[in-house]
C-alpha cells in the first residue's frame, strides 16, 4: 500500500498547487516544484459561493537534473471565501473500492466520482537503471469524518515485470480552520516506499463534478471573489530535511 500512497499523496498536492496558481514555480536550493493550472469561470459572485471547476498539472523536478529526495509530508491551506458541496452526492466507501482496477472501482461507484487524473514515478533500485511506473488516479467522495468532507484517492499501479498490480485506496480529509485568510486544511503524510527508492515525479488532474438534488444544480468545488484572488499556502517537506512552501494566488473577477 506504501507505494501507491506516495505517489497519490504527490498526486493531490501538484493538483492543489496547479489548482490555485498559474505557471508556479518553486525552489528550494536544487530542488523544484512546478505547476500549471486554473478554474473557471473567473467571474465570481463577491457576496456568495458559486459553481467552478478547477485543473492542473504539476511536476517535481531538480536544476542538476538528479532525481529529486522523496517528498515525505504535504500541508496545504486553503482560502476561506468559498467550500466543498457534498450533498445528495453519492457516499463511496472504501470497501467498494478495495481490490479494483480503475475500471472496476469507477464503475463501482461512478456517482461519487468528483476528479480524474493520472500521476507518474520513478523507481530507482541500487545497481539497476531507475524506470517508471503510472497509474490514472480517481478522486471518490467519501463519508464525513469530524462533520468534515473527505475523499477516497484510488490508484492501481501496475507495471509488467516489475510492480506487480496493486489497489491503492488514500482516505483525505478537508478539515476546516480559522487561520486568517484561510478556512480548510489538507495534510497529508507520504510513507516510505520500495525501501526509500520510489520517486513521485508529476501529475494532473480536473475537478469538474456537477449534479442535480431536490432541484438544483450542485458542484463539488465553490468560491466567491471578496477581493479580487483565491489563494492558498502550502508546505512540502521531502525525506532530506529540505522544507520549500509559498503563497499561492489566482486572479478573479468580482460580479454581483
Amino acid at each position: 500500500m506504501r507505494k501507491g500512497k506516495i505517489l497519490v499523496g504527490a498526486l493531490i498536492a501538484l493538483f492543489v498547487l496547479a489548482s490555485t496558481a498559474s505557471a508556479i514555480r518553486l525552489r528550494a536550493g536544487d530542488i523544484l516544484v512546478i505547476g500549471d493550472g486554473g478554474f473557471s469561470p473567473k467571474k465570481l459572485p463577491k457576496n456568495r459561493d458559486a459553481p467552478i471547476e478547477i485543473h492542473g498539472g504539476g511536476r517535481i523536478d531538480t536544476i542538476s537534473g538528479e532525481l529529486p529526495p522523496i517528498l515525505h509530508k504535504i500541508i496545504f491551506r486553503f482560502d476561506k471565501h468559498g467550500h466543498v458541496e457534498t450533498r445528495g452526492l453519492m457516499v463511496c466507501t472504501r470497501r467498494k473500492l478495495e481490490f479494483t482496477d480503475v475500471s472496476r472501482a469507477r464503475k463501482s461507484c461512478r456517482g461519487a466520482i468528483v476528479g480524474k487524473g493520472f500521476g507518474k514515478a520513478v523507481v530507482a533500485f541500487p545497481d539497476q537503471r531507475p524506470f517508471g511506473a503510472g497509474t490514472p488516479i480517481t478522486l471518490f467522495n467519501g463519508p464525513r469524518k469530524h462533520g468534515n468532507p473527505t475523499l477516497f484517492a484510488h490508484a492501481y499501479l501496475y507495471q509488467e515485470g516489475r510492480l506487480g498490480p496493486t489497489t491503492f485506496i488514500v482516505p483525505i480529509e478537508i478539515k476546516r480552520v480559522r487561520q486568517g485568510r484561510y478556512g480548510y486544511l489538507v495534510e497529508t503524510e507520504i510513507p516510505e516506499i520500495a525501501g526509500g527508492y520510489g520517486i513521485p515525479k508529476s501529475g494532473s488532474i480536473r475537478v469538474e463534478k456537477r449534479w442535480t438534488f431536490k432541484g438544483k444544480r450542485l458542484s463539488y468545488v465553490n468560491a466567491r471573489c471578496a477581493d479580487g484572488r483565491l489563494q492558498a499556502f502550502g508546505t512540502f517537506t521531502f525525506k532530506d530535511g529540505t522544507r520549500l512552501s509559498g503563497t499561492f494566488a489566482r486572479r478573479c473577477l468580482a460580479r454581483r
